[in-house]
């Protein structure tokens, strides 16, 4: 049997090494367009990869991901994120567990994953094809002769009995367009896990300032994070950032990324609470210049930029400050709006909400109601996840899953 599959990325080579060693009698071949494999793995994670999120309960697991939640509920009882550490820990790599649950090789190396992954490939006879580019395929249900000619950009169509698509995201429909010619509906693609562009804020000279929890909300909509919060120059990022813009991705996409976020950046105190706080400091610290300390364990940079903002003075005692000053400094710091006009990628990571419509693939196998024979694994499937591991577990799972079914008669 010859298993033709289009990627070598996570989901591909998870589905060739399964395939491979679940039916040793096949040849497995993995087609990658690029020159090299595993090129998103090897950026992820700061070049360290984030190979999963620390395992837990499938109803708390599957709250991660924002789209393709019903499939994986089915899909992650066959390989679950414990299933993901065992895997590669059973390959000879350790790996550790953060205080935010991400899980990396104890290394801090993607170059781990990526040899663990070519190693596991190369032994279970799995021939890797780079340059070599997919422009389309052919099938037919014919019992004689293989099953499907794989065209590619140089060179002879290859045969395939069965063949996988982990090609992954595309930033814009026509990127799928080789797979919706057979019938495949397509949940139209827009960018995830991305962060504001806010090119007016008074904040942009703080870049690199952070807190460690920060209440987001886009006015207008119900999207809505807790979380730590990161300054850049451009805008925002950080965790809070990144999980409400896979949340709001479409949402976003919608407004063409010009929208109102609010920042609490005290998520843990309403107005009320900070107000009275700041009045209590009149009489607590009346002395005391009010840019010179920092409350509520703000950084101090922030804090005197918030001071700044609302018109206070450097030289401002906190007894001379008037409710009105006080009253301004409390809208900043709990409800400061901040106009965002663009999103920028995070770091060289890029996600897709979108992709192939699950409602077109066996939810159990993952092969295609359209096309028998064909099956699916990764991001080219509209299932995506917040960040912190959960796309890569879903790369896992689905290539996992696929490989496994995919030899089946």
């Amino acid at each position: 049997m010859q298993i033709v599959i289009i990627g070598g990325g996570a989901a591909g080579f998870m589905a060739a090494i399964t395939a491979a060693e679940t039916y040793p009698d096949a040849q497995v071949t993995i087609l990658e367009k690029n020159r090299t494999v595993l090129n998103k793995v090897r950026v992820s994670g700061g070049g360290r990869c984030n190979v999963t999120h620390a395992p837990s309960d499938l109803r708390y697991f599957i709250k991660n991901y924002p789209r393709g939640s019903r499939v994986l509920k089915k899909l992650l009882p066959h390989f679950d994120a414990q299933a993901t550490v065992d895997w590669f820990e059973g390959r000879g790599v350790r790996l550790k567990t953060e205080a935010d649950g991400r899980m990396f090789p104890v290394t801090d190396s993607s170059e781990t994953i990526i040899d663990c992954l070519v190693r596991s490939a190369q032994r279970a006879g799995v021939q890797v094809l780079t340059g070599t580019g997919v422009k389309s395929f052919g099938w037919s249900d014919a019992s004689q002769g293989p099953r499907f000619l794989v065209n590619v950009q140089e060179g002879e169509p290859l045969p395939a009995d069965r063949l996988l698509v982990a090609s992954g995201g595309h930033p814009q429909p026509g990127g799928f367009s080789w797979l919706t010619e057979h019938g495949h509906a397509l949940e139209s693609p827009v960018p995830s896990l991305f962060t504001f562009n806010t090119p007016g804020s008074y904040l942009l000279e703080l870049a690199g300032v952070s807190v460690p929890e920060a209440h987001v909300k886009i006015i207008g909509t119900n999207h809505e994070w807790r979380g730590p919060l990161l300054i850049t120059h451009w805008g925002f990022s950080g965790p809070a950032v990144l999980k409400l813009s896979a949340w709001g991705a479409r949402d976003l996409a919608d407004l063409n990324y010009h929208f109102t976020c609010k920042i609490n950046w005290l998520s843990q105190q309403n107005e009320q609470q900070v107000r009275e706080f700041l009045l209590s400091e009149k009489t607590a610290t009346p002395k005391q210049q009010i840019a010179s300390h920092a409350r509520f364990g703000l950084p101090l940079r922030l804090w005197k930029a918030c001071v700044a903002h609302a018109e206070i003075a450097d030289t401002l005692r906190w007894g001379d400050a008037s409710h009105k000053v006080l009253n301004r400094l409390t809208d900043l710091l709990t409800n400061g709006q901040f106009e965002v006009r663009g999103k920028s990628t995070y770091k060289e990571e890029f996600v897709t909400c979108g992709g192939i419509a699950l409602s077109d693939v066996e939810a159990g196998t993952l092969e295609s109601k359209q096309v028998p024979g064909l099956y699916f694994a990764g991001e080219v499937l509209d299932i995506d996840g917040i960040t912190g591991g959960f796309n890569f577990q879903s790369a896992w799972t689905t290539g996992y899953v696929a490989g496994k079914a995919i030899g089946k008669v």
